[in-house]
């Protein structure tokens, strides 16, 4: 296995990628999802940047038992104390049922706004009071927040290539411009962005903030290096561009080191969020947000218009389980599952696909897999699910339609043994995808010489 030098696929800067030049080049009739449809010309502009996520697209079909799902980043759940958790909830429900089940504030409940602090603190955040702190429902939820009040359509946010597919979803459906800076190994490289950045103003655009996910990226599966994150911060405030920073995998380091959180190192110019989904559980919907004081004051009046409150019955439920029950304990079971997952995912690519690269993360869920030239991870995947193993491909994770040789493989929800499963026979599939290309690539050659002989 060799290492890429760039995961998003070229040693070049990378292009940038709007979300309206995106749109304006792949938009056809057959976008019209209904094309009898009597309101189409009724819709809101915004209406038709709002795509579909690959990811989503493939659970009904990926759920299916015979397929092993390396597709969803889905944590694993069995390790919770359901039996437990669930008799102190019934507990909840009968002391603090009217509360429970009642609205809420925007801000959020304020005992869950006091446990999150101990949380962070584990990643250097210690200088955060509740009141710093706003509740959303989810993390997708807060990204929507921080773009609705911060962007305009056309204003320009910055993202690590490749993108997560759920920020890609809520900056296109605002009509902002999305463009990549480059990564690699160590994550978001500093001079890149500041290059982005320069080229942008230049353009004569605004620049509203980085969205970055620093830990165990999600699809690249790495992480910023400690070293570059001071110099990411120094950037940012030279060219007063906020810092978004979504941090949701930062506990789940293998080995139990958690990073620096970019907050951490600066109050004033960036926005924290993290969440629930992945180190409890997802169905709860609950996650949080730390942000200087005048755009905290913004979230809130967003949230409110937004979705009202946050749910207090997940909250309380969140606040249940944290307040009861050995939660670092529980992480760091969740961290060893994960390690041998992804332990048994490198060793099964190392056997299997020999030819394919990649990097192997340091924590989270995901390994972000470049397979060979003349291969498209999107034109095979309906054959990859014929052969019952799913994936995501790479193009998923862009705007502009690359990421054909990348994959991403999730390592988190299935046990070892279908994980080797899966990329058996996802090899399968890719040997026969690179038996047809050689195969079409040789008759090509012949038909060519043949052509130049007449």
């Amino acid at each position: 296995m060799s290492e890429p030098k760039n995961i998003s696929g070229s040693s070049s800067e990378p292009k940038a990628t709007s979300t309206k030049a995106a749109t304006a080049e792949t938009k056809t009739p057959e976008s019209k999802v209904f094309k009898n449809d009597p309101w189409y010309d009724s819709y809101a502009a915004r209406a038709d940047n709002m795509r579909a996520s690959e990811i989503r697209a493939l659970f009904a079909t990926a759920s299916r038992p015979d397929v092993v799902s390396l597709a969803g980043g889905m944590p694993y759940l069995d390790y919770l104390p359901f039996k437990e958790l669930s008799e102190l909830i019934a507990k909840m429900l009968v002391d603090k049922g009217d509360v429970a089940w009642q609205y809420g504030s925007a801000q959020g409940d304020p005992h869950l706004r006091e446990d999150v602090l101990q949380i962070m603190a584990l990643e250097g955040i210690k200088d955060v009071q509740p009141d710093d702190v706003v509740i959303s429902n989810g993390s997708q939820n807060a990204i929507d927040l921080v773009t609705r009040i911060m962007c305009d359509p056309g204003d320009v946010v910055i993202a690590e290539a490749p993108n997560y597919v759920g920020a890609l979803g809520v900056f296109s459906s605002f009509q902002v411009d999305v463009v990549n800076a480059q990564t690699d190994k160590d994550g978001l490289i500093p001079e890149s962005f500041e290059k982005t950045i320069k080229a942008q103003l230049a353009a004569g655009k605004k620049v509203k903030f980085l969205y970055t996910v620093p830990n165990f990226h999600n699809p690249a599966g790495v992480t910023m290096s400690v070293e570059r994150r001071p110099r990411i911060i120094e950037i940012a405030r030279k060219y007063h561009v906020l810092i978004v920073e979504d941090n949701p995998y930062g506990l789940l380091g293998f080995d139990g080191q958690t990073y620096p959180a970019l907050r951490s190192m600066d109050s004033e110019n960036v926005v924290y969020l993290s969440s629930f989904s992945k180190i409890i559980a997802p169905g709860m919907r609950i996650a949080w947000i730390v942000a200087p004081p005048g755009i905290r004051k913004k979230l809130i009046l967003a949230n409110e218009a937004s979705i009202l409150c946050p749910p207090n019955m997940s909250q309380m439920t969140i606040t249940t389980y944290l307040d009861n029950f050995d939660w670092k304990n529980q992480i760091s079971q969740y961290r060893g599952m994960y390690k041998e997952r992804c332990d048994t995912m490198d060793a099964a690519l190392r056997e299997y696909l020999p030819y394919c690269s990649w990097n192997k993360p340091k924590g989270g869920f995901y390994i972000w897999l470049k397979i060979p030239e003349g291969l498209n991870s999107k034109e095979m995947l309906p054959r990859a699910i014929t052969a019952k193993v799913a994936y995501v491909a790479g193009t998923g994770f862009y705007l502009d339609g690359s990421g054909t040789h990348h994959m991403r493989l999730s390592f988190c929800y299935p046990t070892p043994d279908k994980i080797t499963l899966g990329i058996k026979r996802l090899a399968g599939v890719m040997n026969n995808e690179l038996k047809t290309a050689e195969l079409f690539g040789t008759a090509k050659a012949d038909a060519d010489k043949t052509n130049k002989k007449d």
